[in-house]
C-alpha cells in the first residue's frame, strides 16, 4: 500500500509499479492532505484492480458522508483514536471494508490491538508517534521493533507500517512475518512529494528475499 498520494502522476506510478492499494489522506495537518475534489480526480485515475483507500483521523459521520459520497472508494482507513465500537459503526454505516491503524511500541500495544480484530477488516500496525509538536498520527518515518509481531503473531489480515523504505522493507518483512506493508514518507523525495523511482524500488524490494 502506497499512501499519501496527491497528484495524478503519483497514482500512475503506483499503478505501474504494481501496488495493491493507493491511499488518499484527509487530514489537514498532513503535508499529504487532499480535498474531496482532488481525491475524486485521483481516484478516477486509478485503474481497475488498484484499491482506493481514504485515510481519516477521528472523522465524524458528516465528514465521512462527504468523502464517501463524492470519491469512488474501496476502503476506509481509520488512523486516529477510534474505539472498536466506532470502527464497527463506520464499517456498518458506510458498507466499506475498514483498515484500523494502531500505534505500536510494546507487546502490550499488540495485545490491546486485538480488541479491533472483530470490528476491522485489516489491522495496520504503525509506529507510535514521537513525542514532539509536529508529529502526525502516521507518516513520521518512525519504525518500531518488528520482532514484536513475530513473537506475538496477530490473527487475521494485517499490514506493517512505519519507517519503511526500499533499503529496509525486505528485512522488516522477514523479521515481522508481514504479508502486506504500507509506506508513505519512505517513497518521498521531499515531504509530501512522492518519487516514482522510489515507489518502484520499494515495491521491488518488498517482493524480493532479504539479503543473507
Amino acid at each position: 500500500k502506497i499512501c499519501g498520494l496527491t497528484r495524478p502522476e503519483d497514482v500512475a506510478a503506483v499503478a505501474a509499479a504494481g501496488a495493491q492499494y493507493a491511499g488518499f489522506v484527509f487530514f489537514e495537518k498532513s503535508p499529504r492532505n487532499v480535498n474531496i475534489e482532488t481525491a475524486r480526480g485521483l481516484a478516477l485515475e486509478a485503474p481497475v484492480g488498484l484499491a482506493k483507500v481514504a485515510l481519516v483521523v477521528d472523522a465524524d459521520d458528516a465528514e465521512l458522508d462527504a468523502i464517501v459520497g463524492s470519491v469512488p472508494l474501496d476502503m476506509l482507513q481509520l488512523h486516529g483514536s477510534e474505539t472498536p465500537e466506532r470502527t464497527a459503526a463506520v464499517r456498518r454505516r458506510f458498507g466499506l471494508p475498514v483498515i484500523k491503524a494502531l500505534p505500536i511500541a510494546t507487546a502490550a500495544d499488540l495485545i490491546s490491538a486485538s480488541e479491533y480484530r472483530e470490528t476491522a477488516d485489516i489491522l495496520l500496525f504503525d509506529a507510535k508517534p514521537p513525542d514532539r509538536p509536529d508529529a502526525l498520527p502516521g507518516g513520521n518515518a518512525e519504525s518500531f521493533d518488528w520482532t514484536l509481531l513475530a513473537d506475538n503473531p496477530p490473527s487475521g489480515e494485517w499490514m506493517l507500517s512505519g519507517g519503511l523504505t526500499a533499503s529496509n522493507v525486505a528485512e522488516a518483512i522477514q523479521m515481522s512475518g508481514a504479508h502486506a506493508v504500507d509506506v508513505s514518507s519512505g517513497v518521498e523525495r521531499s515531504r509530501g512529494k512522492k518519487d516514482p523511482a522510489m515507489i518502484e524500488a520499494f515495491l521491488k524490494a518488498a517482493q524480493s528475499p532479504p539479503p543473507s
